[in-house]
């Protein structure tokens, strides 16, 4: 059993940064392969970003490339979405999951990971 937890959101005008972090309490962090999450109002939740166990494989959608960069520190046990040039299209509850290594690919659906974080909010203002 792996418990998430995220931190990090907040209110930010377009241009701006934030990074959220998502810290795992439970088994093995490295065994397992992070993403992150976001769902607007009236939207499907969708894959922004993910890394693989030991930090070395990273995804970004094509929406945020450029702009957003998962990473993580196993140490730690935790893993960040480094977020720049936020755009109000940004503004989502957002939800890191993690799966296990042996399952993970890199632009998988939300379906196929097994843990899950409660989310924080982002709002970017024009």
């Amino acid at each position: 059993q792996v418990q998430l937890v995220e931190s990090g959101g907040g209110s930010v005008q377009a241009g701006g940064s934030l990074r959220l972090s998502c810290v795992a309490f439970g088994r093995t962090f490295s065994s397992y392969a992070m993403g992150w999450f976001r769902q607007a109002p009236g939207k499907d939740r969708e894959l922004v970003a993910s890394i693989s166990g030991g930090g070395g494989v990273r995804y970004s959608a094509d929406s945020v490339k450029g702009r957003f960069t998962a990473s993580r520190d196993n140490a730690k046990n935790t893993v960040y979405l480094q977020m720049n040039s936020l755009e109000p299209e940004d503004t989502a509850v957002y939800y890191c999951a993690a799966v296990a290594t042996s399952r993970w690919q890199a632009r998988m659906a939300e379906g196929l990971y097994d843990y899950w974080g409660q989310g924080t909010q982002v709002t970017v203002s024009s």
